[in-house]
């Protein structure tokens, strides 16, 4: 067995499509399980030619391009460091929100660097934890164990305010080795407590989880219920729902599908209107949401009217058993919509996994010297995974490839920077074209005070654009 290490972690992106955007600026903190360092990492990322930086996502992070360019790996080199570094035999990989964005980021990262986008989560006794949806239990359950900054009345659980309201570390917030030296500050506080601790590390064990879901009081028949903490549930509602289990999802396998039991629109539903008056959620084990008893401890923040129409919406669904069962089958049924013409670079969750054979190639891809990568294209079957490769060598390598690939190559570049039908990815969103990039400059900077340093940023990607 290997001895486990966390590695505490952070990006920061050209913006939030998971599918078009790249990280920028990666850094990371190695620690034994008592949180002494081991080895720190950091480095910038040189901005590809297909990606199109968001000015507002830049102003926050505040990485010109010129950085990028003069201190950066290439995004393949980036890639293939980080990769190794979450793949290290026995790491736990955590950061402020990880699950929710870093990890599904880096996801999509490897996948087009050709990359194996899972095997940080599973193999050689590697898993992942985030440090986000550990601070929802201990702000509702021992509250004292920081000061809780808040906005207008409401707390604030960004980083950047518990940072500042506890002085854990010091420097530019949304910096990526500030905000992973402020989230190990903050573990090393919440650890403390190591009951606590303990146990709320024991949410991102898929066995503990699945041990504790199964121990949940059954409310009626098969279904048992729970209070879901999830950050998504809102400040307002105290991040927790009183929710139903409905089963398994037919389609992904690795979900449990749980209706919300506290909205006063569930007893309105028809058949027709399922979609518009219930609301369910899914769980994967070792994730989020986390599923706690529905005992008074866990929901003593809820108020009593959310209760009584929990306790109300259970009875009107055991007298309305036919249309419950209607209310079942829709959600255990329901598939996420999918654009019909994905890119390659964002089929990610719809495309078949690499066969044995093609994850051979993709190991021997990275080991191969820039000709032989090139001259090994003819190789690939597998349309998809051949686009990726092509367009690892056009953004690293172009002069390796072919008149014929480099003409590929360049209409892709095309459809960004001349975008009569710009690349999507599977939810239908459009790669951000220079056109929506300008027009958001203008925007902030009639909108929004910024600083000097700001409007430079802003300047510098107009001149790039143009």
């Amino acid at each position: 067995m290997p001895n486990h290490t966390y590695l505490f972690y952070d990006l920061e992106t050209s913006g939030l499509n998971k599918s078009f955007d790249q990280v920028l600026q990666f850094a990371a903190i190695r620690t034994d399980l008592d949180f002494r360092e081991l080895e720190r990492h950091e480095f910038y990322v040189k901005l590809n030619p297909d990606t199109i930086p968001s000015p507002g996502a830049s102003i926050t992070h505040r990485i010109s391009i010129a950085t990028t360019t003069h201190q950066g790996l290439t995004e393949l080199e980036a890639m293939e460091r980080i990769h190794a570094l979450v793949n290290t035999p026995g790491t736990i990989s955590l950061g402020y929100n990880t699950l929710e964005f870093d990890d599904e980021f880096l996801r999509f990262s490897f996948y087009r660097n050709l990359l194996p986008p899972y095997t940080h989560q599973y193999a050689n006794d590697c898993s992942r934890m985030d440090i986000y949806p550990i601070i929802l239990l201990y702000y509702l359950y021992k509250p004292g164990s920081i000061k809780w900054p808040t906005i207008d009345g409401v707390v604030s659980l960004k980083l950047d305010n518990i940072n500042q309201a506890n002085q854990l570390v010091h420097g530019q917030a949304h910096n990526a080795m500030v905000d992973v030296e402020a989230t190990l500050a903050l573990t090393k506080v919440l650890a403390l407590d190591k009951k606590m601790w303990d146990y709320v590390c024991g949410y991102f064990n898929k066995k503990i989880d699945d041990a504790r879901a199964r121990q949940l009081t059954k409310a009626f028949d098969h279904h048992y219920e729970a209070v879901l903490l999830q950050g998504k549930l809102g400040a307002k509602q105290s991040f927790q729902a009183p929710a139903l289990y409905l089963g398994e999802h037919r389609h992904y396998r690795n979900q449990t599908i749980w209706l919300r039991l506290d909205l006063e629109s569930l007893p309105q539903t028809t058949p027709d209107t399922i979609a518009k008056n219930t609301w369910a959620i899914s769980k994967k084990l070792g994730e989020t949401p986390l599923l706690l008893p529905l005992a008074d401890r866990f929901t003593q923040k809820m108020s009593s009217d959310r209760k009584n129409i929990s306790e109300a919406n259970k009875q009107w669904l055991q007298q309305h058993p036919e249309l419950f069962n209607e209310i079942i089958d829709y959600h255990l049924e329901h598939k996420h919509p999918v654009y019909p013409k994905t890119d390659n670079a964002a089929a990610l969750y719809i495309s078949e996994f690499w066969s044995p054979e093609e994850t051979r190639y993709c190991r021997g891809f990275h080991t191969a010297t820039p000709n032989n990568k090139a001259k090994s294209l003819p190789q690939l079957s597998n349309p998809t995974l051949y686009d990726l490769a092509l367009r690892v060598l056009g953004r690293f390598f172009p002069d390796t490839l072919t008149a014929a690939q480099q003409l590929t190559f360049q209409h892709y570049l095309d459809s960004i920077y001349k975008p009569h039908n710009p690349p999507h990815d599977f939810r239908g969103e459009a790669h951000i074209t220079p056109e929506k990039a300008l027009t958001e400059i203008s925007k902030l900077k009639t909108e929004r005070a910024l600083d000097s340093e700001q409007l430079a940023l802003l300047v510098e990607i107009e001149a790039y654009l143009n």
